[in-house]
């Protein structure tokens, strides 16, 4: 199972009104690179040097579908679709994190990133799923 970490800025940038749960494109992109918590925006170059754009693979990574919703006893929540990558034409990887960022913010705010604890290499027709389970993210 794959451990979430959130990255420090983004619980100052929700206070500051920076991310909109449910309106925002919020993507997730694979990198061999680790995180550091301490860093504030997605930058697919240096920081979280993501596969390029080929063999399937899709470059500034994929759009989570999040929504927000809060129940009556007032628990809010972040839901994101699950996303499935399959290697076509080669190989993808490797990659060992999977980081979400704010796509909608002009400067790609960071969110948070999956470990999965050792690096993966995809090889032609092979999927990965990124799981985000029944919620990405709640508050109560």
């Amino acid at each position: 199972m794959a451990t979430f970490n959130k990255f420090n800025d983004f619980v100052e940038q929700l206070g500051l009104k920076k991310h909109d749960l449910n309106a925002d494109t919020f993507k997730v992109a694979l990198t061999d690179t680790l995180p550091v918590a301490t860093q504030t925006v997605f930058d697919a170059v240096t920081n979280h040097a993501a596969p390029t754009n080929t063999n399937g693979y899709t470059a500034g990574g994929y759009d989570i579908q999040n929504t927000w919703s809060e129940n009556p006893a007032g628990t809010g929540e972040m839901v994101a679709v699950d996303v499935v990558v399959t290697a076509s034409g080669g190989t993808i990887g490797p990659f060992r994190y999977a980081v979400i960022y704010n796509d909608t913010e002009a400067t790609d705010m960071l969110f948070g990133w999956y470990d999965y604890g050792s690096s993966i290499t995809l090889q032609d027709t092979e999927t990965f799923t990124i799981d985000f389970g029944a919620n990405l993210m709640t508050l109560t």
